[in-house]
């Protein structure tokens, strides 16, 4: 079963051209625009002042070379080197937990049973979905109510057969399981940068400047978007089509994604190896909650961070247009982010991996092979190591993080030296090489020269790992902070 959301109007306020500048211009009060004696003197406006998001620390816009000036001599590898600026944003300091992402894996999960609840199949109670404005017009997107609890006690039979019916049971042991496989994410983007892209302009007068070319208005401009759907077997099918541009909503992609993490990568990850407790319990257990989350594919990481965005959009009122996305980090500002202040190779002052009390820095395999050497055998609790200069912590080891930026050879030579960033958005028909991804940090499995802030590896969009989770980022509602020196 699909989920549904609430109304995507939050998404669609701001489309392109006037209407995206619209949504940055503000009405004064009658008289504000004149002044004495008629001097242009600007138009005041509300300024925002931008809370410090939860958990995250600002990253203040800087300079900085990224990259390896020389070739790596051990492993043979060339990081590609070069001076940029970047935009100071904000960053979680401590990477996505267990308990954190199950709380979006909940989510999914009673979204799913609502749904249920109100679907006439089950009973049809109506109280589960708003389907009416406050004046009483009939919603063209109802939404869900959740200030309607889901019931637990005295449970009718409609009620516990929609409730179990998110439930599995092991064909073997018997025991008692949330079927992962229901557990489906809906959401939906707009494409703000192709949209302002002048070959996407829905008037051909828009679409080149050179005066000596007439437009052509019967001129098929042709887009492609990526859109998505569960089948009858409960399937979720990921297509990408191109057509003809007609209107806005030719800049909208709908995903549809799997939350539950894949605990089987413990085994998987490692074969011939005793980890199956970690495979039953490093999620679910509550023993494992302050932990980073591992097992989650680049997909799952970016729907997170859309549900995250939208769990606070919710909850906020007023100025939240103004609020910044979550995101996954691009490439170079994670790499930014974790050397310091300092530009230092690894998020602490040196190259050593101890301190003068002989305590390793962080969570990581030393180059003698010895796991537990560090204090953890596999992940540890996030920040229990000491933070950099940013006030971040477990920028190098733990668990290596997935960042937005789609890997090539190259990097980030073939970006702009402001903000870069290289994306590509695989159709599901592109070959596999297209749909690798960037990770950064190194893990609790790595050696000391993988973890380098520097050093930059792939993983596939779709495959889990056992060592890679993630952290968000949000860019800053202003470009206007200091600049590190």
């Amino acid at each position: 079963m699909m989920l549904k959301k609430q109304p995507i109007s939050l998404l669609l306020a701001s489309l392109a051209g006037a209407l995206l500048l619209a949504s940055c211009m503000g009405f004064s009060k009658a008289g504000d625009a004149i002044s004495a004696g008629g001097e242009v003197v600007g138009v005041s406006g509300k300024k925002y002042t931008e809370p410090t998001p939860y958990g995250m620390v600002k990253v203040e816009r800087g300079f900085l070379k990224v990259g390896l000036s020389e070739n790596d001599t051990l492993w043979g590898a060339d990081i590609p080197s070069k001076e940029i600026s970047v935009d100071g944003f904000w960053m979680d300091q401590k990477e996505v937990t267990n308990s954190m992402y199950r709380q979006f894996v909940y989510w999914v999960r009673d979204s799913i049973i609502r749904e249920r609840l109100a679907d006439p199949n089950y009973g049809g109670e109506e109280g589960y979905k708003i389907t009416e404005d406050e004046e009483g017009n009939p919603l063209d997107r109802p939404y869900l109510n959740w200030s309607r609890r889901i019931p637990a006690k005295n449970l009718t039979e409609n009620e516990e057969a929609a409730i179990n019916s998110l439930y599995t049971y092991h064909p073997v042991t018997g025991e008692r399981m949330l079927d992962g496989k229901q557990l489906n994410y809906r959401y939906e983007v707009y494409d703000y940068a192709k949209a302002a892209m002048r070959r996407y302009r829905l008037d051909p007068a828009e679409r080149n400047l050179n005066t000596d070319r007439k437009a052509d208005p019967a001129e098929v401009v042709m887009i492609s978007k990526d859109t998505a759907y569960i089948d009858e077997d409960g399937n979720i099918v990921r297509q990408t089509i191109t057509r003809p541009l007609s209107s806005y909503y030719d800049f909208l992609n709908t995903y549809i994604v799997n939350v539950y993490p894949d605990t089987t990568c413990w085994i998987n990850d490692f074969p011939n190896a005793n980890n199956e407790k970690y495979m039953r319990y490093y999620f679910c257990s509550a023993d494992y909650n302050d932990y980073p989350v591992v097992g989650v594919t680049w997909e799952q990481a970016t729907a997170f961070c859309n549900w995250r965005t939208d769990y606070l959009l919710r909850g906020l009122r007023g100025e939240a247009r103004q609020m910044q996305r979550y995101r996954l980090p691009t490439e170079v500002e994670w790499e930014f982010a974790a050397r310091g202040k300092e530009g230092n190779p690894f998020p602490w002052s040196d190259a050593a991996m101890k301190n003068s009390k002989g305590c390793y820095y962080a969570n990581f395999k030393p180059d003698k092979g010895d796991y537990t050497d560090d204090g953890n055998l596999i992940t540890s609790r996030c920040g229990i190591y000491g933070a950099n200069s940013n006030g971040l912590y477990d920028m190098a080891g733990n668990a290596a993080e997935w960042t937005s930026t789609v890997y090539t050879l190259a990097g980030v030579k073939s970006m702009s030296d402001l903000n870069p960033q290289l994306t590509y958005n695989a159709a599901q028909e592109d070959p596999y090489l297209l749909k690798r991804k960037v990770v950064k940090g190194g893990s609790w499995k790595d050696p000391q020269s993988l973890i380098r802030s520097a050093w930059r590896t792939y993983e596939y969009q779709n495959q889990p790992r056992c060592y890679i989770g993630f952290r968000c980022v949000r860019s800053t509602a202003s470009s206007q902070s200091k600049t590190n020196k």
